[in-house]
């Protein structure tokens, strides 16, 4: 059970992430354009840096987000040799990172200016992500590869489409590990939980592949309507042995993803939620 960076700090609102948090996810150092901004430039490691080293010495999983994005990218379109050369140098600097998502939104989320400059076969072939995975293999062999997406567990027809593009990169050869489904805003009334298990089912048994939960919030202001949301989704994800870990995206309050102000677990004077005690308490892990 992870959590995501604040402000790209790890201990936030007087509270220490190594203790209620097993993995951390950078929420924007880790993308190409916060390390890069023009493609063949010199890189800046100093915020991935300070998070690799925190989940070294405090015993955590650092967790890569993300090497292949049709956004937050550099500025114009890298060639095959740019993207190789990201990942190799990022790898070779972090050879201990557990887990990467490779390829983040694919289409009709979002494309990358430079796919066909890696592959192409944008909605056919999907070779642009096939690639992406191999060379995120030669470059981190040790590190379980992800791809991620949006909207696959709570929308059927995007489900297919994403079940789709896993198992032609699969056919082509792509060694993709594992399939990230972000959740976010889970408490939608649209999207009865019912649904949201049998798509993460559907995901699973379709791919023959582990199910990250990989951008998991509730955004609400009433307490106890998030806790009751917790209580109910979290026991499934836990009791799943297809799923083999969570990342929830963000933990303070108005410190969290724009879209979800209202999904943090801590007030910013340290107060836990309900939802927080009772997550802690599910865990083993200290309350704040």
């Amino acid at each position: 059970m992870g959590n995501i960076t604040t402000g790209d700090q790890m201990d936030a609102a007087g509270k220490k992430f190594s203790n209620h948090w097993d993995q951390v996810t950078p929420e924007n150092a880790g993308k190409w354009g916060s390390v890069q901004q023009n493609p063949g430039g010199g890189y800046n490691w100093g915020t991935l840096d300070a998070i690799a080293d925190y989940a070294e010495q405090n015993g955590i999983i650092f967790k890569q987000h993300a090497f292949v994005w049709g956004s937050q990218q550099p500025a114009g379109s890298p060639n095959e040799s740019q993207v190789k050369a990201w990942m190799s140098s990022f790898c070779d600097r972090y050879p201990d990172v557990k887990l990467i998502d490779v390829v983040n939104e694919p289409p009709p989320h979002t494309t990358p200016s430079y796919a066909n400059n890696i592959g192409g076969g944008t909605d056919s072939t999907w070779a642009w992500i096939t690639n992406s995975f191999k060379w995120a293999r030669e470059a981190c062999p040790n590190a379980i590869l992800i791809l991620n997406d949006y909207n696959n567990v709570e929308w059927p027809n995007d489900n297919q489409h994403f079940i789709d593009i896993t198992k032609r990169i699969l056919q082509d050869g792509a060694p993709i590990d594992a399939v990230g489904a972000q959740s976010h805003d889970l408490d939608n009334a649209q999207v009865p939980f019912s649904r949201v298990k049998m798509l993460i089912e559907k995901l699973h048994a379709d791919t023959g592949l582990p199910v990250y939960i990989t951008e998991y919030d509730i955004s609400t202001t009433d307490d106890q309507a998030q806790l009751q949301t917790y209580q109910e989704q979290i026991p499934y994800f836990l009791t799943q042995s297809f799923i083999p870990g969570v990342t929830i995206w963000g933990w303070i309050v108005g410190r969290t993803w724009s879209q979800a102000p209202n999904s943090g677990l801590v007030s910013q004077s340290g107060q836990p939620r309900p939802a927080m005690t009772w997550l802690m308490e599910e865990l083993g892990r200290p309350s704040p």
